[in-house]
């Protein structure tokens, strides 16, 4: 297993974006490694991804915004100066969230120390009752933890200020110590993302980042087809095997429609090219299979996803997932390993990440993109 075999330097954290790393670069100019098959891993750069891919191919998008989603906050009730404290918020629980509802109108948030440069360092949640002032007024009261046996996110319950309203005034892109100073929002919002009142994602649906308007016109002008869904992400950037949680999605009838018929040419034709279905990201392999019966067809779908894909469950309807390089501790890899079983063998993902660190790929939300494709 990776988690077992690979170690990943530090110096391999990709610290600002491809467009602030020199002259004339962009968002596209990252590294992309090819596992294709039982083939050796192939190097790229990310603009030649329509070289990859051909007419009929469907690539399936996350429409989720960024949200500015770290506010600074002090613990106490305002009787002493109290901890500071940034507050992440991750999710909020509306009356059908699968807690049930007794956290209906709290969020899922994470309390973090400020760490230094501006960044954070993890601090445990809690205890219930603890209260945190925030700025224009607003406050949290933590009720108690969304996983009963962790201590990293609580439900919190915010008064004094709407949340949006929070985070449109005061808030700022969720930001970790790899990273070498705080970005623009802008930096954090992918060509496919639409705005949403009230709506979005804790952190960036990161693998659609590298994306620009041209590579997308090139892509479209060799019969590539998009397929849009969304799926508001919460604090995705998961501790040790740490599984992820329920979170907000939405199929369109369209897109369920569009898959269908690109998988109805595949079997018709299995030698032909195209017709493959290509998730952009572990956030669109989550909707999609959220989505999908045991037969594999994609039907129109909304809601709270609690999936988890594994090798052991497998994927129904993806076909090939392009996404960013994970620690080898993070479950993510368990839908990689999911994904690398439909379209090889299981050895294809230890050998692309064994060339990953050799080449020096980045890794995190900035760094380099990993497509696995079938043979």
């Amino acid at each position: 297993m990776i988690a077992q075999a690979l170690r990943v330097p530090e110096e391999l954290s990709a610290r600002v974006p491809a467009e602030q790393r020199g002259p004339g670069l962009g968002r596209d100019d990252v590294r992309l490694l090819v596992s294709r098959g039982t083939r050796e891993p192939a190097h790229h750069v990310f603009r030649e991804l329509p070289e990859l891919l051909g007419a009929g191919d469907v690539l399936v998008v996350n429409t989720s915004r960024t949200l500015p989603a770290a506010v600074d906050g002090r613990t106490g009730n305002g009787r002493g100066r109290g901890e500071p404290v940034v507050v992440h918020f991750s999710t909020r629980a509306d009356r059908w969230h699968p807690a049930g509802p007794a956290v209906a109108g709290c969020w899922a948030v994470e309390l973090r120390s400020p760490g230094g440069r501006g960044s954070t360092v993890p601090r445990a949640g809690g205890p219930a009752g603890t209260v945190v002032r925030l700025p224009g007024g607003a406050r949290l009261t933590l009720e108690a933890p969304v996983d009963p046996g962790g201590v990293r996110l609580w439900w919190a319950r915010p008064s004094g200020l709407r949340v949006p309203e929070l985070l449109r005034r005061h808030g700022r892109p969720i930001r970790y110590g790899y990273t070498d100073r705080d970005q623009p929002p802008a930096a954090y919002r992918t060509v496919f993302a639409v705005d949403s009142p009230g709506a979005g994602s804790a952190e960036m649906p990161s693998a659609a980042r590298p994306f620009t308007a041209e590579l997308v016109a090139r892509l479209v002008s060799r019969g590539v087809q998009f397929a849009p869904i969304s799926l508001h992400t919460g604090v995705a950037s998961a501790e040790a095997f740490e599984p992820p949680y329920p979170e907000r999605f939405v199929v369109p009838a369209a897109t369920a429609w569009l898959v269908n018929a690109a998988r109805a040419r595949r079997r018709a034709a299995p030698r032909a090219a195209g017709g493959r279905i290509v998730a952009v990201g572990t956030t669109a392999v989550r909707a999609l299979e959220s989505a999908a019966g045991a037969d594999g067809r994609v039907r129109a779908a909304a809601g709270w996803t609690d999936l988890v894909v594994t090798p052991e469950r497998g994927v129904r309807a993806v076909d090939g997932l392009l996404t960013g390089l994970h620690e080898p501790t993070a479950s993510h890899l368990l839908m990689l390993r999911a994904v690398a079983s439909a379209t090889a063998d299981r050895a294809a993902l230890e050998r692309a990440y064994e060339a990953a660190v050799e080449r020096r790929y980045l890794w995190h939300e900035f760094g380099d993109l990993h497509l696995l494709l079938p043979g």
